[in-house]
């Protein structure tokens, strides 16, 4: 069986919407970031990216992790694209052009939009967003997303998805990165066939299954 390790409220959400997608019978094992815990250490502390238990599967300390029958992975983009070949359908590559496609794409977003998106994220949940220096970090992380999203548009605009005519694992891999912007409401709306495309991928029931436990973690 597979078992994911992370909570909802981590990057371990794509896997779990995948999981969901895919229909396959998975056990979670909730790990929670080490920063938000007052004590990582302490002996009541859950299960956290410091706690050995975790760290002996992912000794990077980083969630999530997946163990698929005794295959440990700890790439959360890669662990989707493993699974999304492992177990085929239309999420897959349907030939070596998509399977391409799809690699392209899902590195496309770990590098061109990943790290200031996440910039953005991690200032809004450290309470500096509205600070004059967390205004600074957000308007530096939008002006370098400003490439990658006019990318983005362009592709969007004359498809419904990223490959293939069809949702794909490159869909959810990138709608998982470009979610971190979304709270930047005019940035965002600038760019009206990324905001079509993501809520066409945001109404899929495995998407809104996904954030139903996501909304009912509790730590």
């Amino acid at each position: 069986m597979l078992t994911i390790y992370g909570c909802y409220t981590s990057r371990a959400s794509r896997n779990y919407w995948l999981a969901l997608e895919l229909g396959l019978d998975f056990r979670s094992v909730p790990v929670v970031q080490a920063r938000r815990l007052d004590d990582p250490h302490s002996a009541d502390a859950p299960i956290n990216t410091l706690s050995p238990e975790f760290v002996a599967i992912n000794p990077m300390g980083l969630i999530p992790a997946i163990d698929d029958d005794g295959l440990v992975l700890t790439e959360s983009l890669a662990n989707n694209l493993y699974l999304a070949r492992k177990h085929g359908g239309p999420l897959a590559a349907a030939d070596l052009k998509e399977e391409g496609q799809i690699d392209g794409w899902t590195l496309f977003a770990a590098t061109a939009i990943e790290p200031s998106a996440v910039r953005i994220v991690r200032t809004i949940d450290d309470g500096a967003g509205e600070t004059e220096e967390g205004r600074a970090v957000i308007a530096a992380a939008i002006d370098a997303l400003d490439k990658g999203f006019a990318v983005l548009e362009a592709h969007l605009s004359t498809r419904d998805y990223l490959v293939g005519d069809r949702f794909t694992v490159a869909d959810l891999n990138v709608a998982e990165v470009v979610r971190y912007t979304m709270s930047q409401t005019a940035f965002f709306e600038r760019h009206p066939a990324i905001v079509a495309w993501i809520t066409r991928c945001h109404a899929r029931p495995a998407f809104e299954e996904m954030m139903n436990r996501r909304l009912a973690e509790r730590f």
